[in-house]
């Protein structure tokens, strides 16, 4: 009888890829206009919302803030939202959104002082998701009985938000967030993704201050990568 050494048996995988952090080709692959090459008319993610957007005209506003304090002066971040209506630019949002509007933008921050910003509409509050078939939703509650605003979840619509993901040089894997507004209130206190953060003063560091210039309303969002009050990011 032939014996088969079972170890003959055993699947063969590919070593990993090493991981790397972004490297200073970040910004000519993904922004080459910021590193000093012009390639294309328009650089790639400048216009997020589109000139057809309804709602409020808004500007945000920010710096990323490593560990000892200091800004970090070659970030790139990437944003997502939706339009006023809560609707994604996505065939599967359950709605049509105004021609031009990509609801998708990518900046970096300015070389000498850090700071980044963008302009957009502000969203809408966005339709909660569909309760997941696998009954992982369930299990959780159950599981934490204090998670506030839980009981309806899937009926109770997202707040308004930006979703935001930052790459740089030291960062191995893109870290996503989210960015709230501070005069929507009533609705962050009902928003299923912040009342998974238990505690007030971590939620506060998704919230993001208004202000006025020039009539204009200006959105101040510092996101701490380290250290006291780091910003909240996600696992997605």
């Amino acid at each position: 009888m032939k014996v088969v050494d079972a170890r003959a048996n055993r699947p063969q995988y590919l070593p990993e890829t090493a991981s790397q952090t972004a490297g200073p080709y970040v910004h000519i692959g993904l922004a080459p206009g910021a590193a000093g090459f012009r390639i294309f008319d328009r650089e790639l993610g400048w216009d997020i919302a589109g000139p057809n957007a309804a709602g409020e005209r808004i500007r945000v506003e920010g710096v990323v803030i490593d560990g000892t304090g200091s800004p970090v002066k070659d970030v790139l971040i990437e944003v997502w939202q939706a339009n006023a209506a809560g609707i994604y630019a996505h065939p599967e949002a359950g709605g049509a959104v105004e021609e031009g509007f990509r609801g998708w933008g990518r900046v970096i921050t300015d070389f000498e002082t850090g700071e980044w910003g963008f302009d957009t509409v502000k969203p809408g509050p966005v339709g909660a998701r569909a309760r997941m078939v696998s009954g992982v939703s369930q299990r959780v509650r159950d599981s934490h009985p204090d998670w506030q605003g839980r009981a309806q979840e899937d009926s109770i619509p997202m707040a308004p938000h930006l979703n935001l993901w930052i790459v740089a040089r030291g960062i191995n894997i893109g870290l996503n967030t989210r960015m709230y507004f501070d005069d929507e209130g009533p609705a962050n206190a009902t928003d299923p993704v912040l009342n998974l953060i238990e505690w007030e003063r971590r939620r506060a560091t998704l919230i993001a201050k208004r202000t006025l210039r020039d009539g204009r309303p200006v959105y101040r969002f510092d996101i701490r990568l380290q250290g006291e009050d780091e910003t909240v990011f996600f696992d997605v």
